[in-house]
């Protein structure tokens, strides 16, 4: 990736439904929005959007409760959020999108196209969650009662050090975890007040508790059929482990699937370059998905997608449910 001149994308704001949201927002041509994940903010994004603006009206927003965004007692669901995402689109005038989503934003971009199919035209989902039940044992933790203690003895004084020297030693033994120790810390860093926590609790628990994530998107994955999908993945992802990019692959008809190896839970931090790179050859060689009402109802009636050309009828469906099945059990040890 070219290194570019260009000054910072600032952040901007709107007022929608009496909260203020921010977001960063740069470039001309076919709109791709940004969806980052818990705890972050559209920051996460800032070295990626002037490379895709190039091309791109690019949309980053900071997420309801997450960044310089308002931070209410309000619905912090996946739903909620996909809300949001439509509302912004409309402020801005953007009637469709491409969808990038990191983590929860992985879950949100699916459920914004679940809700507004007719507004998406692909979907890039990023060690996304929502596609089985398995998470890191810390965001279960901090799910149980008592998070807010626990969030806040995180920042006194001299505890920052000590978490410091834990991630350093994760990541001297080269462990999953230390792969993403330090971006998870920086999750902390970005909780300074009570409101902060607050609102980073509620979203949490909305989509995870103590055994794991309660949202998924399995069960409705056959509905991205001619949904042009992309799966990007960090292969020692301690977070939202690989084996869920295949679980996903597996069940979203002709979705692509690219594995960074040795990448955490943050691969386009990893290796932006090469992040880039596949994003803009998978909006260069795939069209927008043309929703049809007809067949959407014709896909929910089935319930699974149709054959793809040149499939063995029973032998193709076995080799889909086993798939599934074992992308499952997987998912729940």
């Amino acid at each position: 990736m070219q290194a570019v001149p260009e000054e910072p994308v600032r952040l901007s704001h709107h007022t929608v439904h009496g909260y203020r949201r921010a977001y960063r927002i740069a470039g001309e041509g076919p709109a791709i929005l940004l969806i980052h994940g818990i705890g972050d903010s559209s920051a996460t994004w800032a070295h990626l959007i002037p490379e895709l603006a190039r091309n791109h009206t690019v949309i980053a927003p900071d997420l309801l409760g997450h960044g310089d965004s308002d931070k209410p007692r309000a619905d912090y669901s996946v739903a909620g959020y996909a809300n949001g995402m439509r509302d912004l689109l409309g402020v801005l005038g953007i009637e469709r999108a491409t969808l990038v989503g990191h983590s929860l934003g992985g879950g949100v971009a699916m459920q914004f196209a679940y809700q507004f199919p007719e507004r998406t035209d692909r979907l890039i989902l990023v060690s996304a969650g929502g596609v089985g039940r398995e998470v890191t044992p810390v965001l279960r933790a901090v799910s149980l009662p008592g998070a807010d203690l626990l969030l806040s003895a995180l920042r006194l004084p001299g505890m920052r050090t000590q978490v410091g020297v834990f991630t350093g030693l994760m990541k001297l033994l080269d462990t999953d975890l230390g792969q993403d120790a330090a971006e998870l810390l920086n999750v902390v860093d970005a909780l300074p007040d009570a409101t902060s926590r607050a609102a980073f609790i509620s979203t949490l628990r909305s989509v995870v508790d103590w055994r794991g994530q309660v949202v998924t998107m399995l069960d409705r994955c056959y509905l991205t059929e001619g949904m042009p999908t992309l799966l990007l993945w960090g292969s020692r992802d301690s977070v939202v482990p690989v084996r869920h990019a295949h679980g996903a692959h597996a069940a979203m008809p002709g979705s692509r699937l690219e594995i960074f190896e040795g990448a955490g839970h943050f691969p386009f931090h990893a290796d932006p370059a090469r992040f880039c790179a596949l994003v803009e050859n998978f909006m260069r060689t795939t069209t927008p998905a043309n929703w049809s009402p007809e067949r959407w109802r014709e896909l929910l009636r089935t319930g699974r997608p149709t054959r793809p050309p040149g499939k063995p009828g029973a032998a193709h469906d076995r080799t889909v449910e086993r798939d599934l099945r074992e992308a499952s059990e997987r998912s729940a040890t």
